[in-house]
């Protein structure tokens, strides 16, 4: 397997430190660390990003993601092993990133969810990790990039 060319946000070495920028926001959101892996890496998941996907598995486990959380992101609606602040956190995540799969996709009830557990600035760094993941799941799919590539 082979990429098509280089990250897009790399070649364009201009746009990759706005990017670097948004995660530092990201990250002082006041949202847990695991929250945030947890969120990049469903949403890397539902785009079929494997260079994200493989990425967000590391970041998430050195961000302390029990193993059992990693191996059940996937389906966390069956799965006993997340809080409920995190549900809520996938829950928006998956629905901002299926957009086009339903009118109102980000309903009232997946957004009130969320808003019970996180005030605004908590609100604002997930949204922003869900908009920032989508956008790097997009130029890697589109380039192929490889798993494990980024070290």
């Amino acid at each position: 397997m082979q990429s098509r060319m280089q990250n897009p946000a790399v070649v364009l070495s201009d746009a990759m430190k706005p990017i670097q920028q948004v995660f530092k926001a990201v990250h002082s959101g006041g949202v847990d660390e695991q929250t945030l892996e947890l969120v990049h890496l469903r949403v890397s998941q539902i785009n079929g990003c494997s260079a994200c996907v493989d990425a967000g598995a590391k970041t998430s486990r050195k961000a302390g993601v029990s193993d059992e959380q990693l191996h059940t992101v996937a389906a966390w609606r069956e799965a006993p092993y997340f809080t409920d602040e995190q549900r809520a956190a996938l829950a928006l995540a998956e629905a901002a990133t299926r957009l086009a799969d339903r009118p109102d996709a980000v309903n009232d009830e997946v957004w009130d969810a969320a808003a019970g557990y996180y005030d605004e600035k908590q609100l604002a760094a997930i949204v922003l990790m869900i908009g920032v993941t989508n956008l790097f799941n997009r130029l890697n799919a589109t380039t192929r990039q490889i798993a494990g590539a980024w070290g």
